[in-house]
Formats: C-alpha cells, structure tokens, sequence
C-alpha cells in the first residue's frame, strides 16, 4: 500500500471536531472510520507471529499513543521479529541496535566526519534515524550511550555536534532485557525507566501455540514477508482519534486513585505500608490514561472504561513502582503491589 495513499476515512470530520476545541469527543463512527486497519494489521502480523497477542496489543498501544516499550523476556520470544513485522506492516524504516559495553554514543546517534578534500566536516546519521528502532539488551550498554538513547527517546531529537536533527515520525523505541543474564550489564537509570510508557514481560508460548510454532517456523525455507497493509497517515489519523476519546470523570478519578495508592502515603491505608519505596510519578497518570485510550479504540470503543484502565495498568506501573528491602525480603514484588491495589480499591 503506498505511504502517499489517502488518509482514513471521516479525516475531514476529524479535523472539524479537533478545531471545534478540545471538549469535542469522537463519535463511533469516526472510530469505527479510523480503526479499519486495525484488524488487517493483526491479521497479517498472525502470519508471522504465533501467539503473543499481548505483546502484539502493546505494541499498537505503543504506536497509538506515541510511547516506547521495554521488554523483558528470555531469548527466542519472537521480540525482534514482532518489531520487524510491524514494520513491515506498515511499511515504516526498522534497525536492530545490538548493545554491547564498547559501544559509543556515535554508534548510534552518528558523529562528524572530516573530509580532507574540503577541509569541512561532515554530518553522518546513526541508525537511532529509524521508525521503529530494537534496542536489544539495553542495560549491557554504558551510561553515555543510555543517555544519547535518552535523548532520543523523550525529546525525539539528537544533536550531533553543534547542530540538532529531528528524528522521523512515528519513531518508537522496543527495547529489550535479559533477565538471565545479569553479569556485566549497566542497569537502567530510574529516569530512563520512567521514559519507557510500558515495560511487557514476555512469558513463553502454551503448548497450542509451541506445537504452532514448530508446524510453521521448522524449515529452511525463508519466512513469510508480510505486506504493507496501512499507511503511516491512518496512524496518524488515528493518533488524532484516541486523543479524542471519550473519559468519564470518574474513570479519570479512578486513574488519579491507582497512580496514587502506589505512593507510600497512600499506600499505608491499603496494608502495603513498608513495602512501597517509590511511587509512580505524575508521567504514569499520563501514560495510564493514554494507554487506557489506545485499549478502547482497538476494542472499536469511543470511551473509556475502568477495564481498560486495568487492563493495561500493570505494564504501565510495574517498572514505576520500586519496592523496600523488606518486601524483597518476604518476596513481594512491585507486581503484587499493583495487583493489591487493583484488587482494593473501588471500581467505578
């Protein structure tokens, strides 16, 4: 499908409703006009992916709603190749950074070049001038090369020298960790965490998808290359919607609550008192509340619903909450802090 093709369908309407001002909601059938590709697009990814329908689910809320992904999960859970289907999907530039501990800020953001025919330096872009970049084993890299990513990451910019490049759009982040494998790793800052929107924990297939797996992936022949099958201005367009989606204020109050309830004055009330170390900050409220509206316009809704929020509310908070030594002690996690809050607080 050609990246100049028409945007989706009803844009015209759209643009009207965001000029008309922010209070402006969209309706069903604007959802139901901007979300055409959605089906398609999990359709032609099943081709390739057996499986994993969580993580394919966040990665879309990922792309809906501007954000990065940390995965954590042992190798050979498909993690590279779901990244590289999207891309193919939507026909979007895909590079695969393979951190290691000698790595250098320039061998990703790029670096000045000398030219001696000249006398003048050259400009050269790293790969981070990608769509959809994998960061595979990102806590291997050092400090210096986290903080270029960092950059990239929240500001969407790089500087080279004196001179700062804009990166391309949609530009989305997948990193990867291994958690076997802790020995002369560099782990993520709290502020680098933070920037992620989400961090999915990767868990193995069931014995379905395993027996899938081995009918569809045990040969030599090459693999299925997916087709392009939606355009990166129905993203945008659908960008535009999700931010136009509809939260009751009581589902607002109900996010404020959870982000709340992780931070240890609150917490205290619900017996998690000594557990919680660090709460969530106030980018969690934004993220939960984005992400919440990515969930219902996958699920062709044109509001929000508390299961939304909770459904994606522990691959939101489980890397913003940090828990004592106590709890590491008695082998309580920033998980079963989350699902004891989930499970405490009311439901409106």
């Amino acid at each position: 499908m050609s990246q100049e093709a028409a945007p989706a369908v009803g844009a015209q309407v759209l643009q009207e409703q965001r000029a008309a001002g922010s209070k402006m909601h969209a309706s069903p059938e604007i959802i139901s006009e901007n979300s055409t590709w959605v089906r398609p697009l999990r359709e032609e990814m099943g081709l390739v992916i057996v499986g994993q329908t969580h993580l394919l689910d966040r990665l879309l809320i990922a792309l809906l709603t501007n954000g990065h992904v940390l995965l954590e999960g042992v190798p050979g859970l498909a993690k590279t190749l779901a990244l590289k289907t999207l891309a193919n999907c939507i026909s979007l530039r895909f590079k695969r950074l393979q951190f290691t501990p000698d790595m250098l800020p320039a061998d990703i953001v790029g670096t000045m070049i000398y030219n001696p025919q000249d006398g003048a330096f050259r400009t050269k872009h790293g790969p981070i001038f990608s769509n959809l970049i994998l960061a595979d084993e990102i806590n291997r890299a050092p400090a210096k090369v986290q903080s270029a990513l960092l950059e990239a990451m929240q500001e969407r910019q790089v500087t080279i020298g004196d001179e700062t490049y804009p990166l391309p759009a949609p530009f989305l982040v997948l990193a990867t960790q291994n958690p076997l494998e802790q020995e002369g790793t560099y782990p993520l800052p709290e502020a680098q965490i933070d920037r992620f929107m989400m961090k999915v924990i990767v868990d193995y297939p069931t014995r379905g998808e395993e027996r899938a797996i081995l009918d569809a992936m045990a040969t030599t022949e090459p693999m299925i290359v997916p087709r392009a099958v939606v355009t990166t201005s129905q993203v945008a367009a659908a960008r535009h919607v999700v931010n136009m989606l509809f939260v009751d204020d009581k589902v607002r109050d109900y996010i404020v609550d959870i982000v709340l309830a992780t931070r240890p004055p609150i917490a205290a009330g619900l017996n998690l008192n000594g557990y919680v170390q660090n709460g969530a900050s106030p980018r969690a409220t934004i993220a939960l509340t984005l992400a919440a509206r990515a969930m219902a316009f996958l699920n062709g809704r044109h509001f929000v619903t508390p299961q939304d929020v909770k459904t994606v509310a522990m691959d939101v908070l489980r890397h913003r909450v940090s828990v004592t030594y106590e709890a590491e002690a008695e082998n309580v996690t920033s998980e079963n802090v989350i699902e004891k809050i989930l499970n405490t607080l009311p439901v409106p």
